[in-house]
């Protein structure tokens, strides 16, 4: 329980939160919003989005109609049952298990569960590298978003500058998985972490695909 704590802590308090913030801020959430969010399992991304919109609603809930509220809804979708289960017992361990907008949802990227044309935002955070066609992907989100909607992808890529570059090696493949083994004894995961890094395709070649 310890090694977990000390997970959850690094988990809550690191990067790979902050990230996620800073997300959401260009996504600009807004009352009656329909958003996804693809290999959401944990929250991480949904939970953000619902705070958002719930600090609008206090700040200006004069300029929004009721209905408008009522009919936001945010899907935290994900294709392993496991990281939903982890996601809700966050949820419930936030006071949002009973929250009507956050919705879970078993689902594939692949081959979304969704109309055309009826989401307002769409989200993947460190989720895109895990797909086995990241084509299908990417043209599922062009179906099912609205037009004008907001697609926002947050991966990990690489690093151009060679001295960076090197500097980056050591940090994925050294530090972070003696790191991960230290607080977790999980060494693999963390490993795979950096591996999963390093074949995603460089920034200017996967903005073209």
């Amino acid at each position: 329980m310890e090694g977990q704590g000390l997970s959850s802590f690094i988990s809550d308090f690191g990067f790979v939160v902050s990230l996620p913030f800073w997300l959401v801020s260009k996504l600009n959430p807004f009352p009656g919003l329909k958003h996804l969010d693809v290999a959401g399992g944990t929250g991480d991304v949904s939970f953000r989005v619902l705070e958002s919109i719930d600090c609008i609603k206090c700040g200006a809930l004069q300029d929004f109609p009721i209905n408008s509220l009522e009919e936001t809804q945010i899907y935290a979708c994900d294709i392993n049952t496991n990281m939903l289960s982890v996601g809700k017992k966050r949820a419930q361990e936030r006071g949002l298990a009973e929250a009507r907008p956050l919705v879970w949802v078993e689902g594939d990227a692949e081959a979304l569960n969704f109309d055309d044309n009826s989401i307002d935002g769409y989200t993947i955070a460190f989720g895109i590298r895990n797909v086995t066609h990241i084509e299908k992907v990417l043209a599922e989100a062009f179906r099912v978003l609205k037009r004008g909607g907001r697609f926002l992808c947050l991966e990990l890529s690489n690093v151009e500058v060679p001295i960076f570059r090197e500097l980056y090696d050591i940090y994925s493949f050294s530090v972070i998985p003696a790191v991960g083994e230290l607080v977790t004894g999980d060494r693999e995961s963390y490993q795979y972490l950096a591996e999963s890094i390093r074949r995603f395709p460089p920034q200017v070649k996967y903005m073209h695909e």
